[in-house]
């Protein structure tokens, strides 16, 4: 037996925790729901920080910015973090497997920790100018590589401390922490809102959700310093079998290396994508695309993930009686069969005018094809010069179905709303008092069936509890099974991950093709769909891509994983 803290470990055929187990779970997930807190912060308040970072002035004094593309930035700082997860995990892969799991992850928190409350101090453009946002995504950078260390080094630490027949229930606590993380960040966000009052958090009380984060790290650290070293990596160890090139045994000899490339796509791309959609583009969808109000998407959001994230432990439990495989993959497959109908029957219920409009309002764009160009645009720092180009990206942020049709050379683009024909350079021109901000655009299409901002048809919360009519009920329903999808493939997928790879070189194998997976497939997904629903007119069409690509790990993940919920991870 190998003592952990206090306490011993359980034998694997007693039934029960310890103490020590409960020690072990409780610290290293703790600490990654401070590490996804810090994480989040950011992106939760994207527009504020564009404000206070990116709004440099010339020597004119004027924005050398406009707001659209101070938020631009604000957003690809924050995809920054999401972009070098795979350099952390390679980076503190291989210390983790060469000097241990545990100061490994000791490391990842402090660097994370720091750099958040760093963010709460750092002065803004106003005072330092371009300093300003080179600190922040170099902070942004930092925080991205530490992330990309943490996970692996927690979910190996509680795994190689678990019973056999429990690594998918104890590795599953870990899997609730990106949740509660978020949760977590919303609900700091909200309370310092509601006190300070939004004039005042906009100019200084943001930095407060920040500065609350040294006292999260400082009960992280203090938690997990008073944990030993995992017993799988002292036993290997003492018996002098651990890696010296912990990256060349990985990714450049076989099979690991064939396993690394096999737990990407048979397993955590399908995972990064469900787990994606299921929250953040679900809550894209229903603000940006639905026109719900920030306020409530986020409180529907929060009530699924309330009501969803036990279900993490539930399907981790499950995995551990009929294996890792049919669960991730059940998950990634009914996913992908079901997306559709679901975001369909989530507009008809959120902003029933819209889904209506959609379904019946025929628009349609005739332009010379030579102006019409490619909308595909996910990093959306392109700027449109042609009157087609132009009209097809509003209607697309206007969340208006339309097709796009080849009109004769040279002739002005045009756009044609329920058989009236606009000139496609009007569609933003005012009318009446400029105050309402009421364009041609705008007020042709309301004309013609789609609901304005604000419409009563739009599902709206008026507090957290205003859940109890049937419209939020039914949204809240939706982004429950929504939820349920991502508990189904995220709740094992720790388990399965670390049972694929020998003890020398588990936390470098396992932790590049989860944060590929999830930082890059899944990170990059909301900015990506959207931009193929702009470059479609679509608002569904932007679905294809967790279905596609779910769909392909389901396929991969049935030929060629194994099933490893039997293997005893300390003998490999």
């Amino acid at each position: 037996m190998a003592s952990v803290g206090t306490g011993t470990l359980a034998d694997p055929q007693t039934t029960g925790i310890t103490a020590a187990e409960r020690k072990v779970i409780f610290a290293s997930s703790l600490g990654t729901v401070f590490e996804w807190y810090d994480f989040y912060l950011y992106g939760s308040l994207a527009t504020i920080i564009a404000a206070q970072f990116f709004s440099l002035k010339d020597p004119a004094g004027d924005f050398i910015y406009n707001e659209s593309t101070r938020n631009i930035f604000a957003l690809l700082a924050f995809a920054a973090g999401f972009i070098v997860r795979p350099f952390g995990a390679i980076i503190f892969g291989r210390i983790g497997d060469l000097v241990g799991r545990k100061n490994t992850f000791l490391v990842t928190i402090l660097i994370m920790g720091l750099s958040t409350f760093v963010v709460g101090l750092l002065p803004n453009a106003t005072s330092i100018g371009i300093a300003a946002p080179i600190i922040l995504i170099a902070l942004r950078l930092l925080q991205g590589l530490a992330l990309g260390g943490e996970y692996g080094g927690a979910a190996t630490y509680v795994a190689e401390h678990a019973p056999t027949g429990r690594r998918g229930l104890y590795t599953s606590w870990i899997q609730t922490t990106a949740t509660l993380g978020l949760f977590l960040s919303l609900i700091v966000i909200l309370g310092v809102r509601t006190i300070v009052g939004e004039d005042a958090f906009k100019e200084w009380g943001w930095r407060i959700p920040f500065l609350v984060s040294i006292l999260l790290l400082g009960i992280s650290v203090w938690i997990r310093l008073s944990l030993s070293e995992s017993p799988a990596f002292k036993k290997m160890k003492e018996e002098g079998k651990g890696s010296k090139a912990p990256l060349t045994e990985s990714f450049f000899h076989y099979p690991n290396n064939k396993y690394v490339l096999l737990a990407l796509l048979g397993l955590v791309a399908g995972q990064g994508v469900v787990w994606y959609t299921g929250q953040f583009y679900a809550l894209f969808f229903l603000q940006s695309i639905l026109k719900v109000d920030g306020y409530t998407a986020n409180l529907l959001i929060a009530w699924s993930l309330v009501l969803g994230t036990l279900f993490f432990v539930f399907f981790g439990w499950l995995s551990d009686k009929i294996g890792r495989k049919p669960v991730i993959l059940a998950g990634c497959l009914i996913a992908a069969l079901t997306y559709f109908p679901l975001f369909k029957l989530l507009a008809e219920t959120a902003n029933p005018a819209l889904a209506h409009a959609i379904e019946t309002v025929q628009v349609k764009v005739v332009a010379d094809p030579a102006e019409c160009g490619s909308l595909f645009n996910p990093v959306g720092t392109r700027k449109y010069t042609t009157a087609c180009d132009k009209a097809r990206d509003w209607l697309a942020k206007a969340s208006v179905k339309y097709t796009t049709e080849a009109g004769p050379a040279g002739q002005p683009a045009k756009v044609v709303i329920a058989g009236k024909e606009l000139a496609a350079a009007d569609l933003e021109k005012a009318v009446g008092d400029p105050k309402d901000k009421i364009t041609v655009g705008s007020q042709a299409i309301t004309e013609a069936g789609y609901p304005k901002a604000g419409d009563a048809s739009i599902v709206k919360l008026s507090s957290p509890i205003d859940i109890f009519n049937p419209q939020a009920g039914i949204v809240i329903g939706i982004l429950f099974i929504l939820v349920l999808y991502v508990t189904m493939v995220y709740g094992p997928i720790a388990a399965a991950l670390v049972e694929l790879f020998p003890t020398k070189i588990r936390y470098t194998s396992m932790s590049l093709p989860y944060h590929i997976g999830n930082g890059w497939f899944g990170g990059l997904l909301p900015a990506t769909a959207f931009a193929m629903v702009a470059a479609t007119g679509d608002i569904y069409y932007g679905l294809w891509y967790p279905i596609v690509v779910a769909a392909a790990t389901a396929v991969i993940g049935f030929l060629f994983i194994p099933e490893t919920k039997d293997r005893d991870i300390h003998t490999i």
